[in-house]
């Protein structure tokens, strides 16, 4: 599912329009974002999941086309870790 699949999912879910639908789950990522990259580093929706910030340390990769070895630094990624109860969410919702 891409964002235009979920816009769609979420007017039809919610009875919004697609441009208000848009609104809603553009604002909803966007204050994720700024949570992870900003604030708490932290987002827990209970029932659903957990985002974190995770670093990742340097390591040692190769180029695939030349076979050289590379340095690849050290950064930060985003991880989501699924609540074991988000089958709730899989029920049709009426």
């Amino acid at each position: 599912m891409n964002r235009t699949q979920l816009i769609a999912a979420v007017a039809e879910r919610a009875e919004l329009s697609k441009s208000d639908a848009a609104k809603y789950v553009n604002a909803v990522l966007g204050a994720i974002a700024d949570n992870l990259t900003e604030g708490d580093r932290e987002l827990a929706i209970p029932d659903f999941g957990r985002f974190s910030v995770k670093q990742v340390a340097e390591r040692q990769g190769f180029n695939p086309q030349t076979g050289e070895k590379i340095t690849i630094e050290a950064r930060e990624k985003i991880v989501f870790k699924a609540s074991e109860n988000m089958s709730i969410f899989s029920r049709k919702h009426s």
